[in-house]
Formats: structure tokens, C-alpha cells, sequence
């Protein structure tokens, strides 16, 4: 009897169109089986991690300022596009074409619209609505890139389908109970976020950045010295965090890598060189290292966009714990950090933008808060006051760039050594981009004085998600005078040391599911923020509720819609 071929391989998620620059692009794939997988004649062949397969396709010699439709074939058939797909031909768009830079971002993505419980009144996805917008656009009105800001997946909050999926495997009774809890549990939870159609087509067309926050891993994931002692010594801990990371490095890190960095990552190279060989044990051993010793893996990276320059900076994994010294990026890393924006500057980029998870300039009564609370918890620790300091920091997520004073203040010298020339030509704007906090708004750094360059703090959150009532009260009266007036006195009773730099509140806050957007012409900049919303009847619209300039002398914004 004549051998008959098994089934065609199948393209369980992807293609994630990840690193581009002007030659080359890196295109992400997730299939159900080993086999090679091809994109405009570059061939990968997948490589396998505890029975499940991925391939990252280094696609080169692109023209620069191109345009390049693509499809992907698993072992010569093709897989992407589907058939009687409905949205354009995905492509590769590299950098050097005509035009502003336009930049999408935002964080916060829990699972897809189809699979979360309609009683918690999510508002519509942001992210799916900016993929359905874009098909009514002219292609070289599109971004040219995707930020991604942490919690891509939710760990610690999951859908009542994946609940009822883990009950089948384990007892939820036990630690972690009805979490994420190795690495099975992780890839399901990646498969429920960038499976639905508008997703899948937006983010293989748009190259994506990403980073992590702390839902990737568990809630408060690093707050504190105080938090780990008690966490990591139980007997689920460690297949946790190596089941996050290890998800993380295959799902979102790798693609942040260019072909160059691939080509010096160790892991990587080892994974290429015995595509055969289940590389489960070695990414274990990875992330075990990563959660004891911060220092083996560098999860910082930078993007170069021409007049753009991205650094985009790990404020979860690396951070320096110990009461007296807490640092929410530690000194070797901020050193890199602070290398790149000095590389930055000396380049002549026109805009330098900073990438972290967590807010840098806050409402200005939540900021003292968690001075206040960080100041106590140092000064008193070991006591009964410091102990409940803890307490109120684990409760309240007090954990942001202010909780960390020291990492506050150096990210502000930074950002005003570039702003006064004091590091090269200043770029028109030093921008700080991030998520987290459930709601969006601009804030201006104004003092100290001197800076040619504008610095802000850009927040967009959530893409998918709902903040509680209380919080967005809270994040409402944070930016109030009465309530500054409250938190002030708090700070000066406390002893807290004040800080030089001072902001005011550009625009919002506004709240709801959102995306922002960054238009960078030359060295002119514009903030725009869109935000999704539902009539009475499930029509859904997205807005444009924000169009403000950020590089310009005077200080002007417009407000277009709630």
C-alpha cells in the first residue's frame, strides 16, 4: 500500500508581523505541529516547547519606504490568508516612506469580546475597533507601528470558559486556584487574546511591540521585598513565574528582538541549533534564573522609527526590593537605559520616547499617596506602622514610578539633562508612554525650567477592560487642588521629602476602552485618543475624543467627544 500523507499542518495563531525596520521584518507564527513555515520565500522551520510549536520567519533584503503583501504556507500550503477573508492582503510596510510616523498604543487587553461574562459590562475593544476603523482607511493613513504596554493576558482574571477548562485539569481549591498555573494554562490564556478575526488581521499587518505588566504574571508581581518573601517560597510559585515568563519570551519578547539581537541571543541560537528537541527545559531554567537573578535576562530593548527613537524599559522584573534602596529599575539597568536615550540624542532623533508599563508622572494627590506610603514603609520597617504601610501598598497598588523615589527623580534628571542640551541637540519632545492605571490622559512636566524640548507623560488604558467605580472617582480627584491640599499636608506631617519637578494635567482624564495615537511630522507632534462606546441598542462606535498638539509653543488641546 502506497504511504499516505497526514493531515496539512494548521496555523493555530498568528502571523504577528513583529520587528521592522527599513530591510527587514521578523513575522510570528504558532502552528499545531512541527513543519516549515515560509513568508516571502524565507523559510523557518518551527521549533517546539512542551508540545507546542512556534516559528519566527527573518524576512530580508526588503526595499526601504515598501509595501510587500504576504502570505504564509506551512509546508508549501497556504495558510494565511484564509479563504474569503474579508480584510485586505496583510503586508510588510518597512520604514522611509513619505509622511508622518504614526504610532498606535495602548495596554490593558482582557481576552476577546466573545469570551468574556456579558455581566461584567466591558465596554467594546478598543483594539478590535481601531482594526475595523482602519479598513475604511487609505493604507498610508495606517500606523506604522503597535505598542503594546503590559497585560496583554490577564493570569490572575480569567473567563468563565477557561475556568471551567482548568476545573477539568486541576482542583481550583488548591494554590493558585482559579489562575494561570504553568505553562499549559498560559498558552490557553494567548490563544483566548489574539485569536478573533479584526485582531488577528491588525496585528499581522501592524508591526507590535510589546512589554509586560504585572497581570502577565500574578497581580502586584514584585511590589516589594515584603511580597516576594511571602510569595515565592510556596510550592506553586515556581511553576507560575516560569510559566509566565517562558510565555512571555516565545509569545512577545522574541518578537521585540531584531535579526541582529536574535543572532546574539544565546537562548535563542541554542533553540536554532536543535529545532528537534523539545527546548521546554532550557526556557524553564531561563525563567527560573530571570525571577531569582534579574540581571541574566535583559528584557529593555529599543526601536529605532527614524525621527523616532522607542527605549522601551522592564519596570517589573528587574527591580531593587530592599526598603532602603528601592529602585524600580536597578542601577544596572538603568545605566543601559540611560546609554540608549544618550545614543538617542546623539543620533539627532527629533523625538525620544520612553516605554514602561507604569505611569512616570501621575495625578498629583495619587502620586504623594504613594510617597507617603513608601516613605513610612522605610522609615518604620519592622514595625507595627511599617507593617501596615505594606499592607495598604499591596491593597492599593501603590507600586508606580513615585513608590520608588529614587527611580522617579533619576528618570527626571535624565529626561532634563536631554531637554536642556546638556546630552546633544535637544529632540522637540521626550515623551513617556504608558498604561496600567485604567484610564487616559497628558501630563507636562513644567518645572524645572530650560528645556527646549516638551516632555510628557502619555497614558492610555485599558484597550479591554473595566475600571470599578471607586477608581475612576479616585483617578478623578487625584488631579483635584482640594485634594492635593489633603495629600500635601499628609506629605509634609510625614516628613516626606518634596520633589523638585512639578506637571500639570494637559488633557483628560477620560475613561472607557481607548487607544491613543502619536502623529510625529518633522518636529511636530500630535496626541490623538480614541475611545469605544455602546448605544442602548449594541451599536458600537469609536471616537475620536482627543487631537492635541505636544511640540508646539503654545500649549493648545481640543477635546472632541466624550
Amino acid at each position: 500500500m502506497p504511504e499516505t500523507a497526514g493531515p496539512a499542518p494548521l496555523l493555530l495563531l498568528g502571523p504577528l508581523l513583529r520587528h521592522v525596520d527599513p530591510v527587514s521584518a521578523t513575522v510570528w507564527v504558532e502552528t499545531d505541529r512541527a513543519c516549515e513555515v515560509t513568508v516571502l520565500g524565507r523559510t523557518a522551520r518551527t521549533f517546539c516547547v512542551n508540545g507546542h510549536h512556534y516559528a519566527l520567519v527573518v524576512v530580508e533584503d526588503l526595499e526601504p519606504g515598501s509595501s510587500t503583501p504576504y502570505e504564509v504556507h506551512l509546508d508549501d500550503v497556504r495558510v494565511w490568508p484564509p479563504a474569503q477573508s474579508p480584510f485586505p492582503a496583510s503586508r510588510i510596510r518597512t520604514a522611509g516612506r513619505p509622511g508622518p510616523f504614526r504610532l498606535a498604543f495602548g495596554s490593558c487587553r482582557y481576552a476577546t469580546p466573545t469570551s468574556v461574562d456579558v455581566r461584567e459590562q466591558i465596554p467594546p475593544d478598543a483594539l478590535d475597533a481601531f482594526a475595523r476603523r482602519l479598513l475604511g482607511m487609505p493604507e498610508d493613513e495606517w500606523p506604522d507601528a503597535l505598542v503594546l504596554l503590559g497585560d496583554q493576558v490577564y493570569a490572575d482574571e480569567i473567563t468563565p470558559a477557561t475556568r471551567t477548562w482548568m476545573a477539568a485539569r486541576r482542583d481550583l481549591d488548591e494554590p493558585p486556584g482559579a489562575q494561570a498555573a504553568d505553562f499549559e494554562e498560559y498558552t490557553r490564556l494567548y490563544a483566548e487574546s489574539w485569536s478573533d478575526a479584526e485582531v488577528r488581521w491588525l496585528m499581522s499587518t501592524i508591526p507590535s511591540s510589546m512589554v509586560f505588566d504585572d497581570h502577565e504574571m500574578i497581580d502586584d508581581w514584585n511590589t516589594s521585598a515584603a511580597w516576594r518573601a511571602e510569595v515565592t517560597p510556596t510550592d506553586w510559585w515556581k511553576r507560575r513565574i516560569c510559566g509566565g515568563l517562558v510565555t512571555y519570551w516565545i509569545y512577545q519578547h522574541l518578537g521585540n528582538l531584531s535579526p541582529r539581537e536574535l543572532a546574539e541571543n544565546d537562548t535563542w541560537q541554542a533553540i536554532q541549533a536543535s529545532p528537534d528537541e523539545d527546548a521546554g527545559p532550557m526556557l524553564d531554567e531561563m525563567a527560573r534564573a530571570a525571577d531569582e537573578e534579574p540581571l541574566t535576562v535583559r528584557w529593555s530593548y529599543v526601536r529605532h522609527w527614524g525621527p523616532a527613537r522607542l527605549v522601551m524599559v522592564d519596570t517589573r522584573a528587574g527591580r531593587a526590593l530592599e526598603e532602603a534602596d528601592r529602585k524600580i529599575v536597578d542601577d544596572e539597568e538603568f545605566a543601559w537605559v540611560d546609554a540608549q536615550v544618550t545614543q538617542a540624542v546623539a543620533d539627532g532623533v527629533d523625538h525620544l520616547l520612553i516605554g514602561t508599563s507604569l505611569p512616570w508622572l501621575l495625578p498629583h494627590a495619587v502620586h504623594d499617596i504613594e510617597r507617603w506610603n513608601e516613605t513610612l514603609s522605610v522609615r518604620h520597617h519592622g514595625r507595627l506602622l511599617g507593617r501596615l504601610m505594606e499592607k495598604l501598598r499591596q491593597a492599593a497598588d501603590l507600586e508606580h514610578w513615585a513608590a520608588f523615589e529614587q527611580s522617579f527623580e533619576r528618570l527626571g534628571r535624565t529626561l532634563l539633562e536631554v531637554g536642556r542640551g546638556e546630552r546633544g541637540r535637544p529632540p522637540a519632545t521626550a515623551l513617556v508612554l504608558s498604561g496600567d492605571v485604567h484610564h487616559a490622559y497628558a501630563a507636562e512636566l513644567v518645572n524645572p525650567g530650560g528645556t527646549e524640548s516638551r516632555i510628557h507623560q502619555l497614558t492610555v488604558s485599558p484597550l479591554h477592560n473595566a475600571a470599578p467605580h471607586a477608581i475612576e472617582i479616585g483617578f478623578k480627584l487625584g488631579w483635584s487642588r482640594w485634594a492635593r491640599g489633603l495629600t500635601g499636608a499628609m506629605t509634609r506631617l510625614a516628613r516626606v521629602r518634596p520633589s523638585a519637578l512639578q506637571w500639570r494635567k494637559h488633557a483628560g482624564p477620560f475613561f472607557g476602552n481607548e487607544l491613543g495615537e502619536l502623529v510625529l511630522d518633522g518636529r511636530d507632534a500630535r496626541f490623538l485618543l480614541w475611545a469605544t462606546s455602546r448605544d442602548e441598542d449594541g451599536t458600537e462606535h469609536f471616537t475620536q475624543v482627543l487631537d492635541t498638539r505636544l511640540s508646539a509653543t503654545t500649549r493648545s488641546s481640543a477635546t472632541l467627544g466624550a
